[in-house]
């Protein structure tokens, strides 16, 4: 069974000219709403995943419509391969997994998209050795000061509680443990 899903944006845009064109390509039933793409709730696309079964296939007029970024396109075609789902584009022709054709070029897609986060994170990693030669440090700060650890290792050296020592500097004993085991 082929079902369509049609998305505009606003409410001010019409569904129209998307219900028609996934009608007159076959579509037995069209799933409609009027969501952002960024708007992680889209009730009729939940409704069409939870419809759909295997050896249907999903239509769209255009990717956009299905998809707010490659990434997310990439996930919603996963599921709908291990769902048994097949998908085509109505404008995007190429994009169609129910041949050869169709999920080479998804393939290629996946491909992409996974060197880029390979780039990405392989930047992040030299971006943060390079801030760590320069003397930039990660994470939150001391909730003491140089000082004031020193003072606290002192007094404990001395035989005062934790506690005691924890709650004359406002922090947790958690903090002043910590620091007598490093």
């Amino acid at each position: 069974m082929l079902l369509g899903y049609a998305r505009v944006s606003t409410g001010s845009q019409s569904l129209e000219a998307q219900i028609e064109a996934l009608k007159a390509a076959g579509c037995e039933k069209v799933y409609a709403e009027k969501r952002s793409g960024a708007d992680g709730e889209r009730k009729e696309l939940a409704r069409l995943l939870k419809a759909a079964r295997p050896d249907d296939t999903v239509v769209v007029c255009r990717l956009d419509r299905l998809a707010r970024s490659t990434r997310d396109l990439l996930n919603t075609l996963d599921r709908f391969g291990k769902d048994g789902v097949g998908f085509k584009s109505l404008r995007e022709t190429a994009i169609d997994t129910t041949t050869p054709h169709g999920r080479l070029t998804i393939s290629i897609l996946a491909s992409i998209a996974q060197f880029e986060r390979e780039l990405i994170l392989s930047r992040i990693t030299e971006g943060r050795k390079r801030a760590r030669q320069n003397g930039i440090k990660f994470g939150r700060k001391p909730k003491l000061t140089a000082y004031q650890r020193q003072e606290a290792l002192e007094r404990l050296a001395e035989g005062e509680s934790q506690s005691a020592i924890a709650r004359s500097f406002n922090v947790d004993r958690a903090t002043i443990s910590r620091l007598a085991h490093a």
